[in-house]
């Protein structure tokens, strides 16, 4: 069973990272790369700081939510039948969730000790609503996941959807 799909943690009363570190965070994922800083130090201050330990189920397939989670630090597996990914620091995962929440897609596993910024979908349309920077940043990410089948298959290998 999922410990955090049926119900992401709390914020925690001792946040682990400043806001500025949040930030700095945030700027290494593609979604944020052209969003200003004083509009990721907003987005900064709704994020719930979530610690996994090693072999804990972060997403569960099948499992509707709403939210995403960014990798502050450590590393996740995301799994998908025979396939698999490791998403590191600055990496993303459940960002279909936040645009339309349907059953996730795979699963996704902490490979080492983790910290993950949890993002809800109602924060994130605030962002888009009112950042075209981040709406363009959704729509380029779209682009190379849709993008992703086509060149691994003449590359001989098939990327794994989160």
């Amino acid at each position: 069973m999922c410990l955090l799909c049926r119900r992401p943690a709390a914020p925690s009363l001792t946040s682990v990272l400043l806001t500025i570190e949040r930030v700095a965070v945030l700027r290494r994922v593609d979604l944020f790369a052209d969003t200003p800083d004083r509009v990721l130090a907003g987005v900064a201050q709704v994020l719930e700081e979530v610690e996994v330990p090693a072999g804990a189920l972060v997403i569960e397939a099948g499992a509707v939510e709403d939210w995403l989670y960014v990798v502050a630090d450590g590393q996740l597996e995301v799994l998908r039948g025979d396939h698999r990914a490791v998403v590191e620091a600055g990496g993303v995962v459940g960002e279909f969730a936040v645009i339309d929440p349907r059953p996730r897609s795979a699963d996704v596993v902490a490979r080492t000790p983790a910290l993950l910024l949890l993002l809800r979908k109602q924060a994130f349309d605030e962002v888009l609503e009112t950042r075209p920077e981040v709406a363009r940043g959704v729509l380029r990410e779209l682009v190379r996941r849709l993008r992703e089948p086509h060149d691994a298959e003449h590359a001989g290998h098939a990327p794994v959807p989160t």
